[in-house]
């Protein structure tokens, strides 16, 4: 069976999960409708399981038209350490003393500033958070702003409308929001080694225009939710459970710093993390319950996206190399809502002699094009996994998140293309 048949096999799968995930909250309504086969149907309406069953299918699609060790070569072929990195920095940037210490940093914070508390609260957990993301990465700024905001704003009680703006707004601002550096944002560290971008050409030429548009972006979300948003969680809850000592939160923050520095050495950063297990297990008192099944479900997302993303180049590289800047810069923003941004970079780095207006143009529409699908920035999957439960049938639906996206997008695609 020739390379090319199996391409087209890809593309058609990978059209497949797209559609999938854009009729993940159906399943979820069916698996009410029809309660024998609520099971299935709540398996196929996660969104968090789309890329990874369609990848399944493409490896065994292979096996039985080229053989299985074919298929598992090139299985064994791809790059996991991101779904690898994003699983372990779930967990560990979810842990009780991590996640204490950032909501005590903004609950302290919103008390300082001219506005009610749960008001700051909130545009701090859609503003500083994000922007953290470019210190911390922005899988570890994604899980920390969910985890915040989910008792806050992503609740039952709040309009469905107003909570898909607000998480198109904390998507995008994530997504931008780790441009002030070299190395947080996946996009951006696909090709920052290649065209040499240091961290402080990033934030000369993107860094400061996002941070402008995040907190624009914050501050009109925060505006329409101020007559929703709930008493912080750092007050009454926080103050019921035990307080973690000083000397755990720095042993969790030291791992946390260990594994965002070792992001690309997956033998190392499993090494930390198996010792933070150790960690809380032995401190288990002053743990909450791990997030591992939303950071696995997570991680088998982005495995089975690098999969299926894999076998798209055949296509996509074309488009990217024929596209003049400005062009480019739109064909971007557009493309990334249907493939993860960093792997739409990655092709713009293997395009020899592009120019550098090319340049900026292609990682600067990725990354204003990461909040409009789960897909378009590896952390939006974490995202939604931490927060679905705040929405109708507990799913967060592909079409409401683009609409709410689609605002704080151009906001973002304006102050790259017009600062």
């Amino acid at each position: 069976m020739s390379d090319a048949v199996i391409q087209h096999i890809a593309l058609a799968l990978f059209g497949l999960a797209l559609a999938h995930t854009f009729a993940a909250k159906q399943f979820e309504r069916l698996s009410h409708r029809f309660p024998r086969h609520a099971g299935l149907f709540h398996l196929l309406g996660e969104v968090e399981v789309v890329f990874g069953f369609w990848a399944i299918v493409l490896i065994l699609a292979m096996a039985v038209m080229q053989g299985g060790s074919p298929a598992l070569a090139y299985a064994e072929s791809r790059n996991y350490t991101e779904p690898l990195f994003v699983f372990v920095v779930m967990v560990v940037a979810a842990s009780r003393p991590v996640l204490r210490t950032v909501v005590w940093a903004v609950d302290t914070t919103a008390r300082l500033l001219p506005l009610p508390t749960a008001l700051a609260g909130a545009w701090l957990g859609m503003a500083a958070v994000p922007l953290l993301g470019s210190v911390i990465t922005e899988p570890a700024a994604m899980t920390i702003a969910a985890l915040m905001l989910a008792p806050q704003v992503f609740r039952r009680d709040v309009p469905e409308r107003i909570k898909y703006f607000a998480l198109g707004v904390l998507f995008v601002n994530v997504s931008i929001g780790g441009t002030l550096t070299s190395y947080a944002a996946p996009p951006v560290l696909m090709v920052a080694a290649t065209w040499q971008w240091d961290s402080a050409f990033m934030f000369t030429h993107f860094g400061w225009k996002a941070a402008l548009a995040v907190v624009a972006n914050a501050t009109l979300a925060t505006v329409l939710l101020r007559k929703h948003l709930a008493t912080p969680p750092s007050g009454a809850a926080a103050q019921a459970e035990p307080p973690v000592p000083l000397p755990l939160v720095l042993v969790h923050l030291a791992l946390l710093a260990g594994v965002v520095l070792l992001a690309h050495h997956p033998v190392a950063f499993l090494g930390l993390f198996l010792l933070f297990l150790g960690v809380t297990q032995a401190y288990e008192r002053h743990q909450s319950p791990l997030i591992l099944k939303e950071a696995l479900l997570v991680g088998f997302f982005l495995a089975g996206l690098v999969v299926l993303g894999g076998m798209q180049a055949w296509w996509l590289q074309p488009i990217v190399s024929s596209l003049e800047p400005l062009a480019l810069f739109f064909g971007a923003l557009g493309l990334t809502a249907v493939t993860d941004n960093a792997a739409l970079t990655y092709l713009g780095s293997l395009i020899t002699g592009i120019s550098q207006d090319a340049q900026y143009m292609l990682v600067a529409g990725a990354v204003a094009g990461g909040g409009l699908t789960v897909i378009a920035n590896a952390p939006n999957p974490a995202g939604v996994a931490l927060l679905k439960r705040g929405f109708e049938d507990e799913s967060i639906g592909a079409g409401g998140l683009l609409l709410g996206a689609l605002g704080p997008t151009a906001l973002a695609a304006a102050a790259f293309l017009l600062l």
